[in-house]
C-alpha cells in the first residue's frame, strides 16, 4: 500500500483514505456495485431521494442527508444539499487548525468523495419540454457540491461519471485512498462538466427568448492520440469527443490517422444517405477528403466484368454489399489507389475477399461477419484499418470548425436528398416523362456523391456508380473537364483493344490498372514507354484518336450533377461530349435560361433540385 501523507495547514495529500461518501445521481448505472464495493470498505454513505431508495432496495445501509444535517429537504425538493455540513465537510483543507476547529465548533464532519451526475437539463430539452419543466430541470445542488469537491481536490474525490468508477475501485485497492493525481484529473473533468452544463443552460435560455446566444462553451474529452495530423510535423493531434457524448465509430483493428478519420467520417455519411435514398445497398471509395468513386448495387455486364477482371459467373454471384464496392473502386481505380472504403451494409465474405486484393488502407461500416473481420484483420499484416460505424450515433445540429483562431459554426448539411428533387422541376424539353427510374436513380447517386466532395465540384453516374469526379476546382467548367477526362478514361477501358491488351505473367492488378489507363492517354515519354512496354506479351498497336473519338460516340445515358448552380453553357457543351443525358443542379443563375436551352439543344433532360451542396 501507498504511503498516506499527512496533510497539514493546507498542504496536498498523496493519498487519502476514504471513510464517508455522499451520492446523488440521476444516471444510476453501476452505482449500486460501486457503493457496495465502498460498503465493503466501511465507508459510510450518505444520499438523497432516488438514490437513497435505489441503494436501500440494493440492501445497503445509507443515511438520508437530511438526517446528516438535520435540516430537513424543503421548497418541492429545491432545497436539499445546499447546508454547511455539506459544502463544509467537502471545503474543509485537511490539516489546517482554523477549519479543523470551525468543522469541529459546527458539528462537520469530513466528507471525502463525492459521486454524482447532473440534472438531465440537455434531455429535457431535446424532448421538447415546456419551458417551465426545462427550468426544474436546472440542477443547482449537484454543480454547488461538485466545484466544492473540486475546488477542495487536495483532499476531496469528485467522480462525475459510471464510466469512472471502476478507477475508483481499482486505486482505492492498490492504494487504500484515492490518489491525489486522479483527484485533480477528476476535478478537471468536473469542472469541465460544470463549464458545459452552463454553457448548455445559457444557450437554451438565450434562445427562448429569441435572441442570439451570447457565449458558446463546448468541451471536449480526449479519446485517443494520432501519430501526427495531416502532414509529420504537426504534433501533438488527437481525437476528442464532445463530452457526455461518444464517437460515431468503434476502432475494431488498427490505427486511423488524422486523414483516414476524415475520410471515413464523409465516406460513411456518403453510402449511408445513399442507402436511405435508393434502397440499394452503397459503397465508396475515398481518398483526400473526396470520393473517387461510389456506387449502389447494380449488376455488372459482360462487358464491365471484363474491364474489372471478374467472370460473369463471379459477379453474378457477388453479395449487394460486394457488388457496390466492386463499382465504386472501378469507377477510377487509379485514384482509389491506396483508399479508404465505406460499406452501407454488413460487410460480408465477398466483399472483404474484393478488399483483401487492392490497395486500400481501411473501411467504414455497420457491421461485420466473423469471416470478414478476420480477413479484414489479415490484410496490410494486420494494420488494415476496421472502423464500426454506430447506428444510434446522432450529431449535434450545429457543426463547429476552429481555423487561424476563427471559430466556424453553421447548420450540419442535414438535407436528405430524395427523388422529389430530382422530379418536381423538370425544365427542359419532355419534362418528367422523360426521365426514367434509372435516369433519377443515377441523379440521386450523383447528387449525394458531390454533396461529399471538396467543392466546386461535379459528378458523373452511369449505371448506379459515379464514373467521374471532379472536385475542388476554383471554375466549373474545369470541374466538368477534369470529371469529363475520367469519363471518357471509365468507358475507353471498355474498348476491345484495351481489354485485348496481353499482359505478361506476374504483372501486378494495379500495374495493370495503371497500364490500361496509360494506354488510353498514350502521351508517353520516351523513358515511360520502353518500361511501359515491358510489361506485355507483345506490344500493343496504338489505340488511336480516331479509334476513341469513335468509340466514344456510343457514350451515352450519363448523368451530370453539380454542387452548384452552372453559370454558363460551357460547362453543358463540354458535359455533351462524353454522353451526358440528364443533369441535375440546383439552379438559381441569371444563366439559367441560356443554360436550359444549351441542354434543349443536346437533348438533355434537367432538374433543378433547388439545393446547393457546396462542401469545405
Amino acid at each position: 500500500m501507498a504511503h498516506i501523507l499527512t496533510a497539514v495547514s493546507g498542504s496536498e495529500a498523496d493519498v487519502v483514505p476514504i471513510t464517508r461518501a455522499l451520492i446523488s445521481v440521476s444516471d444510476k448505472a453501476g452505482i449500486v456495485e460501486l457503493c457496495t464495493y465502498l460498503a465493503s470498505k466501511n465507508v459510510e454513505l450518505l444520499s438523497t431521494g432516488g438514490t437513497a431508495k435505489k441503494l436501500r432496495d440494493a440492501g445497503l445501509t445509507c443515511i438520508d442527508v437530511s438526517d446528516y444535517t438535520g435540516s430537513p429537504e424543503c421548497l418541492d425538493g429545491r432545497v436539499k444539499t445546499l447546508h454547511p455540513k455539506v459544502h463544509g465537510g467537502l471545503l474543509g483543507v485537511r490539516g489546517n487548525a482554523q477549519h479543523e476547529k470551525d468543522m469541529t465548533d459546527n458539528g462537520i464532519g469530513k466528507i471525502d468523495i463525492t459521486i454524482l451526475n447532473l440534472y438531465p437539463f440537455e434531455a429535457t430539452v431535446a424532448k421538447g419540454a415546456a419551458f417551465e419543466q426545462c427550468i426544474e430541470n436546472i440542477d443547482i445542488g449537484g454543480p454547488s457540491m461538485l466545484r466544492s469537491t473540486a475546488k477542495n481536490h487536495a483532499f476531496t474525490t469528485i467522480v462525475t461519471s459510471p464510466d469512472q468508477y471502476d478507477e475508483v475501485k481499482a486505486t482505492i485497492e492498490e492504494h487504500g485512498g484515492t490518489t491525489l493525481a486522479m483527484r485533480k484529473r477528476f476535478a478537471a473533468r468536473a469542472f469541465s462538466l460544470s463549464a458545459s452544463y452552463d454553457s448548455a443552460i445559457a444557450t437554451w435560455f438565450t434562445k427562448e427568448l429569441g435572441e442570439e446566444s451570447p457565449v458558446v462553451t463546448r468541451v471536449y474529452k480526449p479519446e485517443f492520440p494520432l501519430k501526427y495530423g495531416c502532414n509529420p510535423h504537426q504534433k501533438p493531434a488527437g481525437i476528442s469527443s464532445l463530452l457526455n457524448s461518444n464517437l460515431p465509430f468503434t476502432v475494431l483493428n488498427g490505427t486511423p490517422g488524422y486523414i483516414n478519420l476524415l475520410d471515413a467520417a464523409n465516406a460513411w455519411l456518403l453510402v449511408k444517405e445513399l442507402r436511405e435514398a435508393t434502397g440499394l445497398a452503397a459503397a465508396s471509395s475515398f481518398k483526400h477528403v473526396s470520393p473517387a468513386g461510389a456506387a449502389v448495387a447494380v449488376p455488372l455486364t459482360d462487358v464491365e466484368c471484363a474491364a474489372y477482371e471478374v467472370t460473369p459467373e463471379a459477379a453474378a454471384k457477388l453479395t449487394p454489399s460486394a457488388l457496390a464496392y466492386l463499382r465504386a473502386r472501378n469507377a477510377d481505380p487509379m485514384c482509389s489507389f491506396g483508399d479508404y472504403a465505406a460499406v452501407s451494409d454488413i460487410v460480408d465474405e465477398d466483399t472483404a475477399l474484393i478488399l483483401k486484393k487492392e490497395v486500400s488502407d481501411g473501411i467504414v461500416a455497420p457491421g461485420y461477419t466473423p469471416e470478414a473481420l478476420e480477413i479484414l484483420k489479415s490484410k496490410k499484416g494486420g494494420k488494415f484499418i476496421v472502423l464500426e460505424a454506430k447506428a444510434d450515433f446522432k450529431p449535434d445540429s450545429v457543426e463547429y470548425r476552429e481555423v487561424y483562431g476563427m471559430t466556424f459554426c453553421q447548420k450540419r448539411n442535414d438535407v436528405v436528398i430524395t427523388k422529389d428533387h430530382m422530379t418536381k422541376n423538370v425544365v427542359t424539353k419532355g419534362g418528367l416523362s422523360a426521365l426514367s427510374e434509372d435516369a433519377i436513380r443515377d441523379m440521386i447517386v450523383a447528387s449525394i456523391c458531390v454533396k461529399y466532395t471538396q467543392s466546386n465540384s461535379v459528378g458523373f453516374a452511369k449505371d448506379g456508380m459515379m464514373v467521374g469526379v471532379g472536385a475542388g476546382q476554383q471554375s466549373r467548367v474545369d470541374c466538368v473537364k477534369l470529371a469529363g477526362r475520367k469519363v471518357t478514361t471509365w468507358y475507353l477501358r471498355q474498348h476491345p483493344k484495351v481489354l485485348g491488351l496481353q499482359f505478361k505473367q506476374g504483372v501486378k492488378r494495379q500495374d495493370r490498372v495503371n497500364a490500361r489507363v496509360r494506354y488510353i492517354e498514350g502521351d508517353f515519354t520516351d523513358e515511360e514507354r520502353t518500361r511501359w512496354e515491358a510489361q506485355f506479351e507483345t506490344v500493343p498497336e496504338p489505340l488511336t484518336t480516331a479509334e476513341k473519338d469513335e468509340f466514344m460516340k456510343q457514350a451515352t445515358g450519363v448523368t451530370i450533377s453539380s454542387d452548384a448552380f452552372f453559370p454558363f453553357r460551357d460547362s453543358i457543351d463540354h458535359a455533351s461530349k462524353v454522353g451526358v443525358s440528364y443533369v441535375a443542379q440546383p439552379g438559381g443563375s441569371v444563366q439559367d435560361p441560356q443554360v436550359t436551352q444549351c441542354c434543349d439543344d443536346y437533348g438533355m433532360v434537367m432538374s433543378f433540385t433547388s439545393v446547393r451542396l457546396f462542401h469545405h
